[in-house]
């Protein structure tokens, strides 16, 4: 691996640091790429979770992951703008409604369904409140 040059006085990851954040990275795209069919898994959080322990781990798979057809739209938008495409944000939130309402189908307990619902209002509040992306 090469040595990485610290960003704005930050020390360079060690050997173990690296390899640390290369788990946390495919751990992250792993369960984003879970939440493309599940629906209590959103991907968004964790392909950029992903992109960002790739930065301090392998630039190589970084790069990969920006220039991804899907992905890397959605990287550029969230570190240029803090921006969330519009039907990604309509997306999210109707998974989350998706999710409760099996929650509640399924016969959870009160207390659970009413600390999804309270975890999820917060969540979509976070998800709305982003800018939108002017992709079309």
């Amino acid at each position: 691996m090469r040595n990485q040059t610290p960003v704005s006085g930050q020390r360079a990851p060690t050997r173990l640091g690296r390899f640390g954040w290369l788990i946390l990275g495919f751990t992250s795209l792993g369960c984003g790429a879970v939440g493309v069919v599940l629906p209590l898994l959103p991907t968004t959080p964790f392909v950029l979770l992903a992109a960002m322990a790739f930065a301090k781990s392998s630039p190589r798979l970084r790069r990969r992951l920006e220039e991804h057809r899907i992905f890397g739209p959605m990287i550029a938008d969230w570190e240029q703008h803090g921006a969330i495409e519009w039907r990604y944000k309509l997306l999210a939130c109707c998974m989350m409604g998706a999710a409760l309402i099996g929650s509640f189908i399924a016969g959870f307990p009160m207390p659970v369904i009413l600390l999804q619902l309270v975890v999820m209002v917060v969540g979509a509040t976070y998800v709305l409140t982003r800018p939108s992306a002017t992709r079309s």
